[in-house]
């Protein structure tokens, strides 16, 4: 194992030990140790580090801009332990992406789209299907948070989630309306009747008793988009934004009082702060509406 290799591995256990998985990020920082094993460097340059990150010679710059912004980070932990080391400037292939406007889900929506999972040829996996968008909807959890969920994660009697090693490698509980824990409560019973519990631990399972991989699903969803005559860019992310933006307008119509009640929200969405929170919140048609009307009201003026 050469030098640089082992720094990397040093680099990597002392991030994931912060809680950063880090997946994508250890594999293109192991690849470009293979580059530079490869030439004999030992010391990382900033010429050497843009020529790999802009590998292969065509490629965007988006592109080239993650790669460089993944070494940048691991150049910063040699720069600290060897100064000789090129760190590579932030204004170098800045990164020019932009948020993608969420597609907020209109009622209607998401009724077409669990409506076009019953559909689905395979038994097992139109109801699994349909259960997941319906709990997505319902939880706004993450879509690995709700592949990953075990069988002894889902408390239907005490109706309470266990999301283990989300995001940060954090655990937390999320409770479930009662509509919510019937569902599946449900889909449980469909499920063992169509397959006999298999010795995996998953909860939503594939035709073949296997837990459901995050790719199937999304090509699958996509397809009900499609079916569903939803227009624009629907991704399955988007049933999170939507979740958000829905307990904001009922808050809203309520007249609850909503800068009090986001640090809840962003508990139970599983972020450290509501800062994070407000990336999930975009003005809707009739979150915009309810708003104006609050304002209004505390603005009216009575003669």
């Amino acid at each position: 194992m050469s030098e640089l290799r082992q720094l990397l591995e040093d680099y990597l256990v002392t991030r994931r030990a912060f809680g950063y998985r880090l997946e994508r990020a250890g594999r293109l920082l192991s690849q470009f140790v293979d580059y530079c094993d490869e030439r004999g460097v030992e010391i990382v340059t900033v010429e050497l580090a843009l020529t790999w990150a802009t590998l292969p010679l065509n490629c965007s710059r988006l592109w080239g801009a993650s790669r460089l912004s993944v070494v940048r980070g691991f150049t910063r932990y040699l720069h600290a332990l060897d100064s000789s080391t090129g760190v590579p400037p932030a204004s170098l292939l800045p990164d020019e992406s932009h948020r993608v406007t969420p597609h907020i889900y209109s009622t209607l929506e998401i009724v077409a789209l669990m409506r076009a999972a019953r559909t689905i040829t395979s038994p097992l996996r139109a109801a699994s299907t349909e259960a997941l968008i319906g709990l997505l909807v319902a939880s706004g959890l993450r879509v690995g948070e709700a592949l990953a969920l075990d069988r002894c994660s889902v408390d239907l009697e005490a109706g309470l989630l266990t999301i283990r090693h989300a995001k940060f490698n954090k655990t937390r509980e999320v409770p479930l309306h009662s509509t919510s824990v019937a569902a599946l409560r449900d889909f449980a019973r469909r499920r063992d009747e169509l397959m006999p519990p298999a010795p995996g631990p998953a909860f939503f399972v594939s035709a073949s008793g296997t837990r459901v991989l995050y790719c199937n699903f999304q090509r699958i969803f996509h397809q009900l988009v499609r079916d569903s005559g939803i227009e624009g860019r629907a991704r399955i992310h988007d049933l999170r934004h939507s979740f958000a933006v829905s307990a904001l307008t009922r808050w809203y119509e309520e007249g609850t009082e909503v800068t009090s009640r986001l640090p809840s929200l962003s508990t139970y969405m599983g972020h450290v702060s509501p800062v994070a929170t407000y990336w999930y919140l975009s003005g809707s048609p009739a979150l915009l509406q309810v708003a104006a009307t609050c304002l209004e009201n505390a603005y009216e003026v009575t003669p």
